[in-house]
């Protein structure tokens, strides 16, 4: 073209470059293309209208859903919309590549897009270049931060080494990921290797122990803290002759080695091999660069929390019993502690079975408030002082007493952070079956009667450990039964999943009852409800669904029904309940009451069972008012389902026998007796030496008539 003379035309200019034009206009659906663009679609060269499906069919299906999302980015950001596209012939083979470059933009009255843009084939990359690298579709720096985006994702996510390196492993870099890694350590001045990947097991052996001075890149890199590249054999040759024959059986052509560095100490390397030349342009340099600052960050989180579970472990292995293979004449025990909390896998709850010198064992349960290392070591400390207290041979009251001394006296040593402890003490002797029981603010303990009906056991109980130096600590004495078995546990086994004390112990109680497994199971039971998958569908009443550890108990008397050997297969159809009414405590006949109505949960005649709690209060306060003795009650059930008997008697002490008596309308007593005659099927008193007994009887109406008919 000489000077002055005019330019050729817009098409002229394009043509003579390959490139062809489009235009899109999603409103009438049509793409216009001229002859070169057509020619590069593969149609014939020249003009022609094709509807989207016909343009879609001629294009990869990937690149036709890429080619929606970088428009609808490019007109949001103002910018040119630039995508490689695939063309494809009938057969779907890809036939040639394109360039598109348009500039979108968007009608806000026809709601839809209009493009204009240019085509030119580019030249397909030989596989192995930085070009036949790069992302087919999509621009490469836009590739690159998605995939560092998810490759901090993941790697934030690892908890452990192995999960840190199995993640780097499957890491897949745009367009250059390596087939084989190297996680190098230092210990001491030795190389080691934390890990491998895209090698045979035992091939890493020549590297997995070497001196620091070696001549090779991990150990350069760890030495000086900068990274190396070798982007061929020849370069890695040249400058490691030494280590080339231990690298070179791997067959690989191009290695990166970049050090692992935190807080401005390298901890180690990390070695990334590639089967093909990579250039290791400035791009790839940073992309490997910030994996490898990832990586490093990655791995000391996990040493970090490895060995957090490490010592947490030995923790609890030294704090907690082992209750082993020890056999209890007539009894069998089960234990689980299980970590929940987060944090320390350790906090404050403990269990023990303490042997005592009488020949009888001690079952201990308690929580140490708080859950960090200085609540795991006040439990150590308190569970070794209740041991040596019961070892010396002193009762119940006596060793939660001195146990809280202890930890009050060594709380005071920081001021600052006071802590307490809430515990359950229960002296056994199997013999008999006798339960002696000291409460410091902890929960009550739940029995599992021989049938499967469970109560919980309102006991006397003091303020928990740690908060007066001067508290006592009252004994509540019980009989665990043959075939019975007693649960006691810390507030985690009620309260995980957002439930309060009562919703805790309704949750427990169906497990318990409806559970026919042995000991064992059963504890694993327990468990799985509150800690495992199951319990998400048993979630409390409570928005916070904070979870606390968990430890727990179970003593079962070898008997009918207690689930000690093998699975039951029977339920002995008795119920029975013994309280004692102190004089001093008149508030326990409010526990009577609400233990005799669990007692009769599945009784048929809801009025029935509220006449027998009226009863039984009446009785209870008739001894308290009327004497000077403690009340004894013995509730019982006996017989089928339908068509039980239930029996509840009241001893004291008291010689003068009880009377009928006719009071007078305002009278406030006298009628104990009356409503006795009135709402019992049998009733009746009876001299006991010293003392008296007064009892009654119902008999189950299954349509709740009351009618009293019953057959021993």
């Amino acid at each position: 073209m000489r000077t002055g003379e005019p330019l050729p035309a817009v098409g002229e200019a394009l043509a003579a470059l390959a490139t062809g034009l489009w235009h899109w206009d999603t409103a009438t659906g049509l793409v216009t293309v001229d002859a070169e663009a057509a020619r590069l679609l593969g149609l014939p060269a020249e003009q022609v209208s094709l509807t989207e499906a016909q343009a879609r069919a001629r294009l990869h299906p990937v690149d036709w859903n890429e080619i929606t999302g970088v428009i609808q980015l490019a007109v949001a950001e103002g910018t040119l919309a630039e995508v490689r596209i695939r063309v494809m012939d009938e057969q779907g083979r890809v036939v040639r590549v394109v360039r598109s470059r348009s500039k979108p933009s968007f009608d806000r009255v026809r709601k839809a897009y209009r493009l204009i843009g240019t085509l030119q084939e580019v030249t397909e990359p030989t596989p192995g270049t930085p070009a036949g690298r790069s992302a087919v579709t999509g621009d490469w720096r836009r590739s690159r931060e998605a995939f560092l985006l998810d490759a901090g994702r993941a790697l934030a996510e690892a908890r452990s080494t192995q999960e840190v390196l199995r993640v780097t492993a499957n890491l897949s870099m745009p367009g250059f990921s390596p087939d084989g890694l190297a996680v190098f350590g230092v210990s001491g001045d030795r190389l080691t290797i934390i890990g491998h990947h895209g090698q045979q097991r035992g091939t890493e052996s020549p590297f997995s122990d070497m001196p620091l001075d070696t001549d090779y890149p991990a150990a350069e890199v760890v030495r000086t803290g900068r990274a190396v590249y070798l982007s061929s054999a020849e370069h890695y040759k040249a400058r490691y002759p030494l280590t080339w024959p231990l690298a070179e059986r791997f067959g690989r052509r191009s290695w990166a080695f970049l050090p692992l560095t935190v807080a401005g100490r390298t901890m180690g390397a990390w070695m990334a091999a590639f089967t093909y030349p990579v250039a290791f342009t400035p791009d790839e340099r940073s992309v490997l660069a910030t994996v490898a600052r990832m990586l490093a960050q990655a791995l000391t989180r996990a040493g970090v929390a490895e060995s957090e579970r490490a010592l947490t472990d030995g923790l609890q292995r030294t704090m907690l019993p082992r209750l082993g293979p020890q056999r209890i004449p007539g009894m069998s025990v089960a234990a689980r502690y299980v970590p929940t909390g987060g944090g320390l896998q350790v906090g404050g709850d403990w269990y023990d079975v303490i042997p005592l010198p009488s020949g009888r064992f001690a079952l201990v349960i308690g929580d140490v408030q708080g859950h960090d290392v200085r609540a795991a070591g006040l439990m150590g400390q308190l569970r070794i002082a209740l041991r040596a207290y019961a070892s010396e041979g002193h009762r119940p009251d006596a060793v939660l007493a001195r146990a809280s001394r202890f930890l009050h006296g060594i709380s005071d040593e920081d001021p600052a952070d006071p802590r307490f402890a809430t515990c359950v003490y229960v002296e056994v002797d199997p013999a008999t079956g006798v339960l002696d029981i000291a409460r410091a603010g902890h929960p009550d303990p739940a029995i599992r009667l021989a049938d499967g009906t469970v109560l919980t056991r309102p006991t006397s109980g003091g303020l928990p450990l740690g908060i007066d130096p001067d508290a006592d600590y009252p004994t509540t004495r019980l009989t665990l039964e043959p075939g019975e078995t007693m649960l006691i546990c810390t507030d985690g086994l009620l309260e995980t999943g957002g439930h309060d004390l009562d919703s805790g112990w309704r949750r427990l109680r169906v497990i318990l009852e409806d559970h026919k497994g042995d000991l064992e199971e059963l504890a694993d039971t327990l468990v799985q409800a509150v800690h495992g998958p199951s319990s998400h569908h048993t979630t409390g009443p409570l928005a916070d669904r904070r979870e606390d550890d968990i430890a727990m108990l179970l003593l079962s008397r070898e008997g009918g029904g207690c689930g000690c050997g093998d699975a039951m297969t029977v339920r002995p159809p008795a119920r029975r309940s013994v309280l004692t009414v102190a004089q001093a405590e008149p508030e326990r006949v409010a526990v009577a009451r609400q233990q005799l109505r669990e007692l009769l949960h599945d009784w048929a005649s809801p009025d029935q069972v509220d006449s027998a709690v009226l009863l039984l209060s009446e009785m209870l306060t008739n001894v308290l008012v009327h004497t000077d003795s403690d009340a004894l009650l013995v509730a019982e059930m006996t017989g089928e389902v339908g068509g039980r008997r239930l029996r509840i008697e009241v001893t004291d002490g008291g010689d003068d026998l009880p009377h009928k008596r006719r009071p007078g309308e305002l009278a406030s007593s006298g009628r104990g007796l009356v409503l006795i005659e009135l709402l019992a099927h049998a009733w009746g008193v009876e001299p006991r030496g010293e003392g008296k007994s007064i009892w009654f009887e119902l008999y189950e109406s299954v349509n709740g008539s009351g009618d009293g008919s019953w057959s021993p």
